[in-house]
């Protein structure tokens, strides 16, 4: 592959930077601005880059590389808006035969957030779920087994309230109580690969937010080091700064290449080997994130640890980042499983 980015997605990073920077929040207090928010739905909207893995079943309108330039530039200023929900969720019902809509949808995950919900339209929901990356959506994309032939049907079911959790700019938003599943008549079903497909381009874009996240907060530490003055010095001429600053820096550019390659995958290779290429990516983000965000914390001192601090915001968005689609526990595992079939011939 060639990792170099074209005109045009240097051209989208570039528009979905100035973005970020207008509307994305600068400061804790931010994240309360109910206007700035909604300008900042409204822009994504406008722009259309929810809706960038719309399309026909056998091709998108953009490549998995296009959705990850965008979720990675939305996650290094931490911006408070829907993202990888939207995505997922209009590649799931691409993929499912939809030619696509203009409708915000999120995608309904099960307890732990490993996997989507599995409902069936007899029996109703079999299990709880809740949606998470939701702006201005109101209905939830889930999996649904009726028992028939040819794969897996698609589903949409009510969302109920936002609830605020770990992640200050991604409230979760659990099933409306007593919610059902409303089946969607598609053109095809989904198979295994087509679930195998999507799951990889879903762990790979958590796998892109983690490494937006991490740079956002080396650039954070970093812009601290510069202004932080101690001892009649910057912060920032210290080695001891340096040096750590430095570790997260390659941290981060480490997880970047193997998001890239991910990206790449998603549509260019075999479903198992696009989803082996996203389990490489978020072992590697998953486990660089927490010490990225940590060490930013670290740079900032005292200051570092208090509410008003956005290291924290970052740090908070990686955890959850990293729980979805499973961190590097599962992702190793799924490596190991399909190493040893490799092995044994299966």
């Amino acid at each position: 592959m060639d990792a170099r980015p074209s005109r045009e997605q240097r051209e989208l990073a570039d528009a979905v930077d100035r973005l970020a920077h207008k509307l994305g929040p600068n400061t804790v207090g931010d994240l309360d601005d109910l206007e700035r928010r909604e300008r900042l739905d409204a822009a994504l909207v406008q722009a259309g880059w929810r809706e960038l893995r719309t399309g026909t079943a056998a091709a998108p309108q953009a490549s998995g590389v296009e959705a990850a330039i965008v979720t990675r530039s939305l996650a290094r200023r931490c911006c408070d808006t829907a993202i990888i929900g939207p995505l997922l969720a209009h590649d799931l019902l691409r993929r499912a035969g939809s030619d696509g809509d203009e409708v915000t949808r999120a995608i309904v995950m099960a307890d732990g957030l490993q996997s989507l919900v599995v409902g069936s339209p007899h029996a109703g929901l079999t299990t709880s779920g809740v949606a998470v990356d939701v702006s201005g959506s109101t209905t939830g994309v889930l999996l649904v087994d009726d028992g028939g032939a040819g794969g897996i049907a698609i589903g949409i079911a009510p969302l109920g309230g936002p609830i605020e959790g770990v992640d200050l700019t991604r409230p979760v938003t659990p099933l409306a109580a007593g919610a059902e599943i409303s089946s969607v008549d598609r053109a095809r079903r989904l198979s295994p690969d087509d679930i195998t497909a999507w799951t990889a381009l879903a762990v790979t874009l958590t796998a892109a937010d983690l490494v937006g996240a991490m740079e956002g907060a080396v650039a954070l530490a970093t812009e601290y080091a510069r202004e932080r003055r101690q001892y009649g010095a910057a912060i920032g001429s210290y080695q001891a700064v340096q040096h750590m600053l430095a570790d997260a820096k390659t941290l981060s550019e480490g997880a970047a290449s193997a998001m890239i390659h991910a990206a790449w995958a998603a549509d260019a290779l075999a479903p198992d080997a696009a989803r082996a290429a996203a389990a490489v990516a978020k072992a590697y983000a998953s486990r660089a994130a927490r010490t990225v965000c940590e060490t930013a914390i670290q740079v900032h001192g005292g200051i570092g640890n208090t509410w008003e601090c956005m290291a924290h915001v970052f740090l908070r968005r990686t955890l959850l980042a990293t729980e979805l689609f499973g961190g590097d526990g599962p992702q190793l595992a799924l490596l190991a499983q399909q190493r040893w079939g490799a092995t044994n011939g299966l």
